[in-house]
Parts: C-alpha cells; sequence; structure tokens
C-alpha cells in the first residue's frame, strides 16, 4: 500500500510568486529573442502553448528581469479566467511571467511539482482555489489564496507515479498533436506546389510548369492551359451557423465550433460533414476544418460547395490561402461580409486535377482525424482518472524498482 495521505497547505511546501506587468507604454513583439513573456492566454490544457508566445523587447526586458519562472514550477492564473494551471518546461527557463498569474516553486524535497500541478487542474484542487477566490465585481486569487489552498499528498514515490501516469497521456496527446501539425503542413505545401507553383504531374508525371507544360495569359498572371478564374462565390457558399449559448449544449460528442476553432461539445450536429468553418466574428477569417459532423455557432460561416463532386479540401486551402482575415482588417466594422469574400478570385483547376487533388489528400486527413479521435478518447482517460487518482479513490501500488526508476 502507499501509506497514508496527508493534507497540507501549498505556503507550507512551496513559495508562491506574482508576475509583472509590462511598463507602462511597452509593447510585445513577435520577434523571438530568447525573452518569452507568458500570458494566461499562452495556458492551455495544462501546457504553454508556444506558438503563441510573444516576447520582451531587449530594452524593456532588464526592467521585469527578476519576474521569471524556472523549470518545475507551477504556474496558476489570478485574474480573468481563474485556476488555469501549467508547469514550466525547460524550454521556458528563465521565461517572464505576467502579473496575471503567479508561480508556485516547490521547496520540499519530499513533494513532486508535477503531482502538485495534477492536483491543482483536478476538481478537488479547482474547489480549492474558487475557494480562496476573493472580490464582488473583479474576481481574483491572492497569492495569500493561494499558500491557502490545501493538497492532498500521499508519499513522494505515489506522487511521481500518479504524474507520471498523467504526464504520459498528456505526452501523447501533445505528440499527436505534433504529427498532426505536421500532416497538415504536408498537405498545404502539397497544395501549393500543385494550385500556387503550378507544379502538378502532368501525364508523365513531371511537374506540369517546369517540364515546359503550356501557360496561358489570366487577369492573375499565367495559369496552366485548361484552368480559369473565378470567385469563391463561384464554387462555394458562406452559411450561417446558429446560437447555441454553452448552457444550452448537451454533452455529446459532436464538436461545436466558434470564430476560433472548437469551443465545445453537443448532442446534435447542425452540419453533416467533412466541412469547413469560416470566423465571422470575433477571429474574422479564420478557417477551421471539421471531419465529422459539426455544429458551428452564429459567430461563424459554413462552407457549402457549389459543385457536385466533393472538393473539400481543395476549397479548405484555397480559402486559407485567400487570407481573409485581411478583407476584415481593411473594414470599419469588425466582421467578415461573406459578399466581400465571395467577390475574391481564386484559380479554378480542370475537375480530373482536383479528383486527384481530392484523393491524395483525403489519405492524409484520414490520418488527421484518427489522431484526433484518439485525442478524444485519452482526454477522456485523462478527466476520468485525474479526480480519482488525485483523492485516492484509485491507489496506485509502487515496487521497489519503480521506486528506484521514478
Amino acid at each position: 500500500m502507499d501509506g497514508e495521505w496527508k493534507q497540507v497547505k501549498l505556503g507550507t511546501i512551496a513559495r508562491v510568486k506574482g508576475g509583472k506587468r509590462l511598463p507602462l507604454g511597452s509593447r510585445l513583439q513577435a520577434l523571438n529573442n530568447c525573452h518569452p513573456y507568458i500570458r494566461v492566454v499562452d495556458i492551455s490544457n495544462g501546457m504553454i502553448d508556444h506558438d503563441s508566445l510573444l516576447f520582451v523587447p531587449d530594452e524593456v526586458y532588464p526592467q521585469i528581469s527578476q519576474y521569471t519562472v524556472e523549470s518545475g514550477d507551477v504556474i496558476v492564473s489570478i485574474v480573468g479566467t481563474i485556476g488555469l494551471v501549467a508547469q514550466i518546461t525547460s524550454e521556458l527557463d528563465g521565461a517572464n511571467l505576467t502579473e496575471n498569474a503567479a508561480k508556485v516553486c516547490i521547496d520540499d524535497p519530499n513533494v513532486d511539482s508535477a503531482y502538485v500541478m495534477y492536483y491543482l487542474k483536478a476538481p478537488n484542487g479547482q474547489h480549492e482555489i474558487k475557494k480562496n477566490t476573493v472580490g464582488s465585481t473583479q474576481l481574483k486569487l491572492p497569492l495569500y489564496g493561494i499558500q491557502n489552498i490545501e493538497v492532498l499528498l500521499p508519499e513522494l514515490s505515489v506522487q511521481r507515479k500518479i504524474a507520471h501516469i498523467l504526464s504520459s497521456i498528456d505526452g501523447k496527446i501533445s505528440l499527436n498533436r505534433r504529427v498532426n501539425d505536421c500532416l497538415e503542413e504536408i498537405a498545404r505545401v502539397i497544395f501549393k506546389h500543385w494550385f500556387i507553383d503550378f507544379e502538378f504531374p502532368n501525364e508523365n508525371g513531371e511537374p506540369y510548369k517546369s517540364s515546359g507544360g503550356e501557360m496561358i495569359d489570366s487577369p492573375l498572371g499565367p495559369i496552366p492551359k485548361g484552368w480559369r478564374i473565378g470567385r469563391i462565390e463561384d464554387v462555394c457558399e458562406f452559411s450561417y451557423g446558429k446560437a447555441l449559448k454553452a448552457d444550452k449544449r448537451i454533452q455529446g460528442r459532436i464538436p461545436v465550433y466558434g470564430s476560433n476553432g472548437q469551443i465545445g461539445w453537443h448532442n446534435e450536429s447542425l452540419v453533416s460533414g467533412p466541412g469547413i468553418i469560416v470566423g465571422r466574428k470575433g477571429n474574422p477569417g479564420l478557417i477551421h476544418w471539421s471531419k465529422e459532423d459539426f455544429f458551428p455557432i452564429d459567430t461563424t460561416f459554413y462552407v457549402v460547395q457549389r459543385v457536385g463532386k466533393s472538393i473539400m479540401h481543395f476549397l479548405y486551402f484555397a480559402l486559407k490561402h485567400a487570407d481573409l482575415p485581411r478583407l476584415s482588417a481593411d473594414s470599419a466594422v469588425p466582421g467578415l461580409n461573406r459578399n466581400i469574400a465571395y467577390m475574391q478570385q481564386l484559380v479554378i483547376p480542370t475537375e480530373q486535377l482536383l479528383r486527384d487533388f481530392e484523393n491524395r489528400i483525403s489519405i492524409i486527413f484520414d490520418l488527421l482525424q484518427t489522431n484526433c479521435w484518439q485525442n478524444q478518447s485519452l482526454s477522456e482517460l485523462r478527466d476520468s482518472l485525474l479526480p480519482k487518482l488525485m483523492s485516492g479513490e484509485i491507489r496506485v501500488p509502487v515496487s521497489e524498482k519503480e521506486v528506484d526508476q521514478l
């Protein structure tokens, strides 16, 4: 057995420190200069989203250089969306931390920081965070409130075993996401090679343009013979999504999409998949893909193609290439006007080439969807295990050999 579990306050096993606001008038930059600045928006699913990070300018960094995090620190959001939790990895050692989050630095050698991170993510940890949140108009989790959070601790070897189980699941989910990013990039490169560079395989399997394929003039420049110039409205329609507030959703397996991507689940679909979602308000012009049936809410459009044979994969990449967010940026009212989007020109290939592209890319997207389904199952497994492991309902026996390996 794993011995007795004990209840301790975070303040007795860790130091709690706040982050730092940027100096007045200074702005973050997209250019990576080795001074990442972790914001609340960068915390997702218990991890830091490296792709969304912004960076502190070199001239500003000395003023906030003491407000950094170290590998192993646990960070908690304390303003706005309170209770988001993540652990700092070695890649972000020395990063700056927003004033809207605090770091928990474990001092006790008998406490595993990864276990603490997962405990704070679990329902009992989230309950403790909520219990120590203060304020009437604007809620905030003060540093002393974090120190007062009570954590249930088994012996160290069990903490490490529990953290290892959960981190292994999260690691597989993260790996699947990286694989999917690579698969989509491969598909995007194929689209560009065929429909932007005009190097699709000719009847001999050679790159069309560089092997001397015939090109004709068009309003968008030279295009392959047999192709034509059209508008977005010639190939598809943008239909309006439907309102579905969070409190009206019934938990199911149908993904719900907003303008920034999937935002939840429902038990009924509005549109049959595969399909394309286009941001209308909030994040206008962003393009999302759903392999399965889905529910797009009223901040989105969904794409209905106007041609017979399915060309959804072509449309997905063609709409991404059209840079629709640019259209909303030029508008006085934030949002994507579909009539303006309809007027955007695009190159329309031959039907045979579209069929060839769909056949090739559908294989890649099937692999993408398999990974998505696996991640959904893994997430459900993790979320089911998390409260039971952290409450001791499921006990994790640890052998002497495992203790040496942990």
